[in-house]
């Protein structure tokens, strides 16, 4: 049976992907959103700014039999839920709603952070929080619900650059050394955001409530790093660097410009990166192997020119020279 499916966005990295993989399992997909950026031609596309009062007017009316809302908004979620007529609500939340980073793998009962008083997230920081709110509005005002918490995202479309900038650098070393992190061991549960996509499809498909944590596979930074270089089909050296040199070249870490992704050093929190997801496999969700993931990564960054001129995670080729020198103690 064919679904009406009502998303709220569609022009980010984990919509694009969604309006596909509805429109190719032969779904109906319309998506509300100001359209500043496109929206995939497939989609039905209805014009809604969530800062206005009057936002959801154009929606009224109609029924979808699911909607799907990404926003960090716990005001927009509250204002959603009260206005669109849809039998099925998926809440996609995030893993950054737990609390602690010293648990290995949590699942679904681990405690997460109070949610937040505000109707809009203002800062980052408040980011868990204002997702524990969304979360804590859809529980009480849907009635056939599905929250879902995703880990860290890679893949197709990551405009971040944390899963693209070490396959992209394989591919355009500056020379025969590239500059990693040191601590190769440090644990990350990264997703494709293309199974994230086909399983949220999946439960869409069989009704599914409740709440489930979506991630991949634990592996090593180690392992991580030997898949993006397979990915990018090139072999190099590896120039090993701590969070003290990253610091002395003026360079961070996890993401952002100038940083090296894939890696948190945070007292207390040594699995910050790791998800338990095993509830998730029970209910559907598959994985795609890593190279695949670093592959499609390397396809989207080589289409924009890479991570670095679009302001994503890595380091530029002066900043990553000045790595080399300090680990050589030059």
């Amino acid at each position: 049976m064919s679904l009406s499916v009502l998303l709220f966005g569609g022009n980010g990295m984990l919509g694009r992907q969604l309006v596909t993989a509805f429109t190719d399992a032969g779904h109906h997909v319309t998506c509300a959103c100001r359209g500043t950026t496109p929206v995939d031609k497939a989609a039905e596309f209805i014009t809604v700014d969530r800062d206005s009062a009057d936002a959801l007017k154009p929606l009224a009316g109609r029924t979808w039999d699911v909607a799907i809302d990404l926003t960090s908004h716990p005001g927009f979620v509250r204002d959603a839920l009260g206005t669109v007529d849809a039998a099925h609500w998926i809440y996609i939340s995030s893993a950054s709603v737990y609390a602690r980073g010293d648990i290995f793998e949590p699942d679904e009962t681990a405690p997460i952070h109070p949610a937040m008083a505000n109707d809009k997230l203002e800062s980052m920081t408040d980011y868990g929080a204002a997702k524990s709110a969304c979360e804590a509005a859809v529980e009480r005002l849907a009635a056939q619900h599905l929250i879902i918490r995703p880990g860290l995202l890679g893949g197709a479309g990551d405009d971040t650059g944390r899963s693209g900038y070490y396959p992209w650098r394989f591919a355009h070393p500056t020379g025969p050394e590239v500059v990693v992190l040191m601590d190769i061991g440090f644990p990350l549960s990264l997703l494709d955001v293309t199974d994230l996509a086909d399983w949220i499809v999946h439960c869409a498909e069989h009704r599914t409530t409740g709440i489930f944590n979506a991630a991949g596979p634990t592996a090593t930074l180690g392992e991580l790093l030997d898949a993006a270089q397979q990915a990018a089909g090139t072999e190099v050296e590896f120039v090993p660097v701590d969070a003290g040199l990253l610091t002395d070249a003026g360079a961070g870490m996890w993401m952002g410009p100038e940083s090296l992704p894939l890696w948190a050093e945070i007292p207390d929190m040594p699995f910050i990166g790791t998800v338990g997801a095993d509830a998730a496999r029970a209910r559907g969700l598959t994985h795609r192997p890593l190279e695949q993931t670093f592959a499609d990564a390397l396809a989207f960054e080589e289409s924009r020119g890479g991570p670095i001129s679009a302001g994503a995670a890595g380091v530029s080729d002066d900043t990553e020279e000045t790595l080399r020198r300090l680990a050589r103690g030059d």
